[in-house]
């Protein structure tokens, strides 16, 4: 009878068991997740009412589940998509700053140049006509072969400026010695005596020294906006591995299929699937800052002695002392050049009747404040640099940041720790964050990271970064490297605007340790354009004066220049 009584209670327990079982079993609605899945645009053809079993399932949790196969496999898909959106919109902002700082420095640049040279050719073609139609070539030149070094070309400065000395020596001594007649052989020995003369006194020397100290800072400022640029834009397409597409499906989108699609991750848990995706971006890091930092250095020399603002506008004035310098010693320099190279035939074409000391008799002038040309692009070079400096501040750290910045609390994650989806259920997320970068991700627990393969892109834009912050170290301190322009074997390269549809944007370093990047400069050839009609407006001051000093009454020189 008592073994009767216990067969019957334990008959009735496992009853109440069995239906407890059955209760808890009962498959919930699919309604929330039904709502959040045709959101985002798909359809809900064999989307569950209410959970089915989730055997079928390879990335999400294999319980009851609100997800088919196709679902899962479109969340996948959908998964890597928004990655790649959400990295893109959190670098837009500092990608943005340097195409556009970029863009105005570059045009900033060649305004300056195109201002300085066309108001000389206004003033000189105003006053001297066709005189100074006539000789301007040998300013009109020097202009050129800056634009063209700035813009890329193969042009040494040092060697560019020593030539535009000795052409406007063999042009002012023919001027003050038209007496006589003058061979090219003979022209070519009165040139090398520049440096033995010093017919211009001392301005070629520091006027060498001002302008190749800026220009080289100038163009290797520009280019290296340009490379943050592309490295910026490059980096930012990332390259989706399989294994952080899964992890990504499985944070945000696995609480679609538990039927809590509002549901937002942990930030820890968030940490670490975005330092595991973003593992080789924050390789990058330790070389963009130090680029950041060579650029902030750089910048400071042309807020400085590298101003070159500081050595355009004032040209006119430098040279027109050099040449009032060759003024005064004619008598010796000719003398000297004659006993070096010979003396000359007579040209049968007697002087002017005015003295020497008539030639020169009045001097250019600085512009006061008031009277200066408008500051190119409507702004100052200080001005421009302070904002640039300011926006390379913000930029650095940026990659290994990255993370920090996707999984804002609030924006992308839950800052309630036990209010978010911690990879498998609502509840708080216990495993600690991993470190930056790819070998750190040896640890992580929701991305499986390979250390042993960086990825190839990240290295390619690493090496760019170090070959531009070498070239800008160098810049710093008013030297120049070397490298190859896009239209000539073993010349120099550079990064200004002015590429024409024929150039190559591809820029190869020579004697460094990796190619830099291509760059795409068709933003920038509106601004050639420009920069190439402005050509045809030269300048030349000085060399005028010499002609219209031999032509003109004195007293007209004078009114000209008071």
């Amino acid at each position: 009878m008592y073994a009767m009584w216990r067969l019957q209670v334990a008959l009735c327990t496992l009853s109440v068991l069995s239906l407890s079982s059955a209760g808890e079993s009962k498959a919930r609605s699919c309604s929330e997740a039904r709502q959040a899945y045709t959101a985002k645009g798909f359809s809900l053809i064999n989307v569950p009412h209410q959970e089915i079993s989730g055997e079928h399932l390879r990335v999400c949790p294999q319980g009851y589940t609100c997800c088919t196969s196709e679902m899962e496999d479109k969340l996948h898909q959908q998964s890597k998509l928004e990655f790649e959106n959400l990295v893109k919109n959190s670098s837009h902002n500092m990608r943005t700053t340097f195409v556009s700082r970029h863009q105005k420095f570059d045009e900033f640049f060649l305004e300056l140049l195109d201002n300085s040279e066309k108001s000389l050719n206004s003033m000189f073609t105003r006053t001297y006509g066709k005189l100074y139609m006539q000789n301007s070539e040998v300013f009109q030149d020097l202009f050129t072969e800056l634009k063209r070094y700035y813009t890329g070309g193969n042009v040494n400065l040092e060697e560019m400026l020593n030539d535009f000395w000795s052409r406007l020596l063999e042009r002012m001594f023919q001027l003050l010695n038209s007496q006589y007649q003058f061979t090219d052989d003979y022209l070519e020995c009165v040139s090398k005596y520049t440096d033995q003369l010093k017919p211009f006194g001392d301005v070629p020397r520091k006027l060498k020294a001002q302008v190749t100290r800026a220009f080289i800072a100038a163009r290797t400022f520009v280019q290296g906006l340009m490379v943050g640029r592309e490295v910026a834009n490059r980096v930012a397409k990332v390259n989706v591995l399989p294994a952080c597409v899964r992890a990504l499906t499985k944070m945000l989108y696995c609480p679609y299929c538990r039927g809590m699609p509002g549901l937002k991750p942990c930030h820890n848990y968030c940490h670490n699937v975005m330092r595991g995706c973003l593992a080789n971006q924050a390789d990058l890091d330790a070389e963009w800052n130090l680029f950041i930092d060579a650029m902030l250095l750089v910048a400071d020399r042309l807020e400085g002695p590298f101003n070159i603002e500081a050595v355009i506008e004032p040209v006119d004035i430098k040279i027109s002392d050099a040449i009032m310098t060759m003024q005064d010693n004619s008598m010796q320099v000719s003398a000297k050049v004659f006993q070096g190279c010979g003396q000359p035939k007579q040209s049968g074409v007697g002087r002017s009747a005015r003295g020497i000391s008539d030639v020169f008799s009045g001097r250019f002038r600085p512009y006061t404040p008031e009277e200066r040309p408008t500051t190119a692009a409507g702004t100052s070079l200080d001005r421009l640099v302070i904002d640039i400096k300011d926006k390379l501040k913000e930029s650095k750290r940026f990659w290994s940041n990255l993370p920090d910045d996707i999984c804002a609390k609030g924006k992308l994650t839950e800052s309630d720790e036990y209010q978010c989806w911690n990879s498998h259920t609502k509840g708080r997320y216990f495993p600690e964050v991993v470190g930056e970068g790819l070998t750190n991700q040896v640890s992580n627990p929701e991305v499986d990271v390979d250390i042993t393969r960086p990825d190839t892109l990240i290295r390619q834009q690493i090496m760019a970064l170090r070959v531009m912050t070498n070239k800008l170290k160098n810049a710093y301190n008013g030297n120049d490297i070397y490298f190859q322009d896009s239209s000539d074997e073993g010349s120099t390269s550079g990064s200004g605007s002015g590429c024409s549809d024929g150039c190559t944007t591809e820029f190869v370093f020579v004697g460094t340790e990796a190619p830099v990047i291509g760059a795409d400069r068709s933003d920038e050839r509106a601004a050639a354009a420009a920069a190439a009609a402005g050509k045809s407006f030269s300048s030349g001051p000085s060399l005028v004066l010499v002609v219209a000093a031999l032509t003109l009454p004195l007293g007209a020189m004078q009114t000209q220049w008071r």
